[in-house]
């Protein structure tokens, strides 16, 4: 029986830091050093270039694949038979479909351990903005999304909303232009130690994700947004008596990608919660279990609730 061949995928687009990545991995993390035969798979040109003369004296070797059409499970096969590898690195073309890299028919003993996306901070809101599509399906499979030169000036909480909204339980890290870590709190734009934290529509998503990753902050606080209602009557998605949930429709990099952001409310005037309805709720947050979450999350107690008009914009987003 074939021992489990590790595979380690890098994903970024050109530029982002894949290189730099592989290259601490193997020299600075010692992880070379459990291995002697690493197959590192690269697939496109960057600015940072392998030393096949250093790979070597680990006991990695360089392949590069170029066009996509040539990454086939055949491809891979072809490699696993020639290298016999321990450990194999792919790192990934930026601007390939990510889909075909699972689907491909590679060697049986081949397994995917961990996926790493790489973006740079300096061009993420612009990529968002403009390639959103490109950046999701970069950021989709990623265990880890590894958001590099980042500054003082790095808006690290509008960069987790984004990450969160297209991978919610992706590990996020920031790291500094000189590769330092940077563990400091992310800056939200509202007052969270504000008597009542008032959620503007600019920043929903943003205090929705931050609320749910965080909800231990928000216990016992008290916050007041504009919110839809679900509460069909129906039979179909049904609410329990006592319970509806409020929340915004955002948009995440398209208008196929439209997600419902809502919370647990429990309130015993719920029955009279129109479905679809727009109210304003003034709640205050308990961390608590609720079988919604499969754990504790965040469950909003009204304070108050007063029917509002539609909103010009019913949609949020994430920026």
């Amino acid at each position: 029986m074939n021992n489990e061949i590790p595979v380690y995928v890098f994903f970024g687009f050109m530029d982002s830091g894949k290189t730099s990545l592989i290259h601490e991995t193997l020299f600075e993390n010692q992880f070379a050093s459990e291995m002697s035969n690493i197959l590192i798979i690269a697939c496109e040109d960057g600015d940072v270039e392998y030393d096949e003369a250093e790979l070597a004296s680990i006991g990695a070797k360089l392949v590069m694949i170029e066009e996509e059409e040539d990454f086939t499970g055949a491809k891979l096969k072809e490699l696993d038979a020639v290298y016999h590898p321990e450990a194999v690195f792919i790192e990934y073309n930026g601007t390939w479909e990510v889909a075909p890299l699972y689907e491909a028919d590679g060697p049986e003993d081949w397994t995917i351990v961990q996926a790493l996306c790489t973006v740079d901070g300096t061009t993420f809101e612009m990529y968002m903005l403009n390639m959103r599509t490109m950046m999701a399906e970069q950021m989709h499979r990623a265990d880890v999304v590894i958001i590099n030169r980042c500054t003082d000036d790095t808006p690290k909480a509008k960069f987790r909303a984004n990450v969160k909204s297209i991978n919610r339980p992706a590990q996020i890290v920031y790291e500094r232009t000189d590769g330092t870590i940077d563990d400091r709190e992310e800056e939200l734009p509202f007052d969270i130690n504000a008597d009542e934290i008032e959620i503007a529509d600019a920043d929903y998503a943003l205090w929705f994700m931050d609320c749910m990753d965080h909800p231990k902050k928000y216990d016992g606080k008290t916050v007041s947004f504009l919110g839809l209602v679900y509460n069909p009557t129906d039979g179909t998605g049904r609410m329990k008596p006592g319970t509806f949930v409020p929340g915004r429709f955002a948009m995440t990099c398209c208008v196929e990608d439209i997600q419902f952001l809502g919370m647990k409310c429990k309130y015993k005037d719920s029955a009279n919660m129109r479905h679809k309805s727009w109210i304003h709720l003034k709640a205050r947050v308990k961390n608590e279990f609720a079988k919604e979450y499969r754990g504790k999350g965040p469950v909003l107690y009204p304070v108050s609730v007063e029917q509002a008009d539609k909103p010009e914009d019913e949609l949020v987003y994430f920026s």
